[in-house]
């Protein structure tokens, strides 16, 4: 355990370092893909450690941003905002698994993406409150967090690099603990997990949650270092993002999510700038993963012998 947490630790640091190096445009990105990278820690929680293959995730995302930015909209302050949007992913996730864990495998994956598609579908049409697809931006005032002015690069990276710290942290303490050993139990065989004595419902359920709450904080830190909130960040493709960032940086592996954050996102962005076909190649990626790299790079090092990689 020691040797995983200095492994984390010098992660954190050298992130740190990083943001006091980094030229404007790429800090600002690192920002970006430091919040995604939070999401995708939400979303290798279910998929990673659980088994739970979602397409909803979009929906836990865009409840926790929307929840924020309407907040902020009416004065309230950032810390409270960042509270909201985290008990908004995390209701969202709950109450989509109350009545999707009813299914499993590929129903569960169709019912959790009906679920994201309506409440899309209903942020477009409460277009009036949240703003459509177009969204809003959020008032300089309301993105203050502690006296640090988030509209300014230094003091969002720092703000982006302390949610993701906390949030690759309590993954880490998670996925370590007896309840983390019980989800990979119910991944690799939900039948003897419940011969054992253990309840697969509650278990995912309580995944599920943990897994929104996550989502719901990436949602309302994303709004509020950016300053925009818009129904866009709950279509499908954002419920598609994590799970590559997940595959590709290894499913199941606690820093996986922060190495396909950076790989995948900065793929597209070089993408962006050669093709308007971005989204094929983000299909590209997606086959490709599964074709080839399943367990992803971090899942297959550990397989062939670097064991220290949790």
């Amino acid at each position: 355990m020691t040797r995983v947490l200095v492994l984390h630790l010098a992660v954190l640091a050298g992130l740190a370092a990083l943001g006091a190096v980094l030229p404007a445009y790429h800090h600002g990105m690192m920002a970006r893909i430091l919040m995604l990278a939070v999401y995708a820690i939400g979303y290798n929680i279910a998929f990673g450690y659980t088994g739970l293959l979602s397409l909803g995730h979009a929906m836990f995302l865009g409840a926790g941003m929307m929840a924020a930015g309407l907040w902020v909209q009416q004065g309230g302050s950032a810390a409270a905002a960042l509270g909201l949007g985290a008990l908004a992913g995390l209701g969202a996730a709950t109450l989509t698994g109350v009545l999707a864990l009813r299914t499993a495998g590929v129903s569960f994956m169709i019912v959790t993406l009906m679920f994201a598609q309506a409440f899309y579908l209903t942020l477009l049409y409460f277009g009036a409150i949240t703003g459509g697809d177009e969204g809003f931006p959020l008032p300089a005032a309301g993105r203050q967090l502690m006296g640090l002015d988030l509209s300014q690069d230094g003091p969002r990276y720092a703000v982006a690099l302390a949610i993701f710290a906390v949030a690759l942290l309590v993954q880490l303490a998670l996925v370590r603990s007896r309840f983390g050993r019980t989800l990979v139990a119910m991944r690799e065989n939900e039948e003897r997990s419940r011969m054992l004595g253990y309840n697969p419902f509650t278990t995912k359920l309580a995944a599920l949650a943990i897994s929104g709450l996550f989502s719901g904080v990436a949602g309302a830190g994303y709004g509020l270092l950016f300053g925009y909130v818009g129904a866009s960040f709950a279509t499908i493709q954002y419920s598609i993002l994590p799970m590559l960032y997940v595959l590709l940086g290894g499913a199941g592996t606690t820093l996986g999510p922060l190495l396909g954050a950076v790989l995948m996102f900065y793929l597209i962005d070089t993408a962006s700038s050669l093709t308007e076909l971005s989204l094929a190649v983000i299909g590209a990626a997606l086959l490709f993963l599964v074709l080839f790299a399943p367990k992803g790079i971090l899942g297959t090092l550990r397989d062939r012998g670097i064991r220290w990689l949790p």
